[in-house]
């Protein structure tokens, strides 16, 4: 019998793709809602003409591996020391800058995206990813933690009987994580007009694929598209015109800090969003909300947000 929520979960960043470095106790990450898909492909049939009707038998090819988990979005406690979430951002296509005892801020790029190696225990069993790239979702809701949800695409290795790392994570259990509220979460704005928010996710989009030739096996993000959605109080047009701004393909900052000490500051920037047209009026406890959307859009390139820690 394996109890289901003995997990271990290991991950570090690739040096060499494909290969995953020694992965240690301080590799450990505390995530939630883990999900092991441990043996994703296609299962190729022999196709044969037999002399008797019957199954055929089948060849697995293309074998590779998922894995979805949420991470708290809290900071390292200390600016311009990454946070626990930054390898992750960094195997999801984003690139980091450090600025010493300030800041670390991601933001994504198109090219020369880094990779990941996982090892995920559940019980004794040892189920590892490597050469992982994958997509996510940037969430804050009222009243809950903050999170990044990910989804993670690697190359297969076998699972395994495996000693079990005792997983170093006094860092993570003792973080300074605060639910999403007014005093902890003092800036969400939408063309400059602070809003009542319930909920909001950036969802990064990324396109992700298993490519198996002969010659290289990988996993690429091949291509991107972010997608904004926030559920806020409806307010009137005088204020802020959503109608509007969609009927105009108006581009729009979008701006979000969670967080008041220093360390543990988490501040996200959308400095052109545009506005989508506005599909529907909610209610709640009899209040009018609006379901926003809108899609970053870059000015420069691998620009349309940033996520900064400080």
């Amino acid at each position: 019998m394996i109890y289901f929520n003995e997990k271990i979960f290991l991950l570090a960043l690739e040096s060499t793709y494909g290969t995953a470095p020694a992965l240690a106790a301080s590799d450990a990450i505390l995530a939630t809602e883990i999900r092991i898909m441990p043996m994703e492909g296609q299962d190729l049939s022999r196709n044969l003409e037999r002399p008797h009707l019957g199954a055929q038998a089948t060849i697995p090819v293309d074998l590779h591996a998922k894995m979805s988990f949420k991470v708290e979005l809290v900071g390292s406690g200390t600016a311009g020391t990454p946070p626990v979430v930054g390898k992750l951002l960094r195997a999801l296509g984003c690139a980091q800058t450090i600025v010493v005892d300030t800041s670390v801020t991601y933001n994504p790029v198109s090219r020369s995206h880094e990779s990941v190696a996982a090892h995920l225990w559940i019980g004794d069993t040892r189920f590892a990813l490597i050469g992982a790239r994958g997509t996510g979702t940037i969430r804050v809701n009222a009243s809950g933690i903050p999170v990044l949800e990910v989804e993670l695409t690697g190359l297969w290795t076998a699972p395994s009987e495996a000693v079990r790392v005792e997983p170093d994570l006094d860092d993570q259990l003792e973080a300074d994580v605060m639910a999403a509220t007014t005093a902890n979460t003092p800036v969400f704005t939408v063309n400059a007009v602070s809003l009542v928010m319930r909920s909001f996710a950036l969802t990064l989009g990324n396109q992700v694929e298993p490519r198996f030739l002969i010659g290289a096996e990988r996993v690429l993000i091949t291509g991107r598209q972010e997608t904004l959605e926030t559920t806020v109080e409806a307010l009137p047009l005088t204020t802020l015109n959503p109608f509007a701004l969609a009927k105009a393909r108006t581009q729009v900052p979008v701006a979000l800090t969670h967080g008041t000490v220093a360390g543990n500051i988490v501040s996200l920037a959308v400095p052109r969003a545009q506005m989508q047209r506005l599909q529907g009026i909610d209610e709640q406890q009899g209040i009018a909300e609006w379901p926003l959307r809108l899609v970053p859009q870059p000015d420069a390139g691998n620009d349309q947000w940033t996520l900064s820690f400080t």
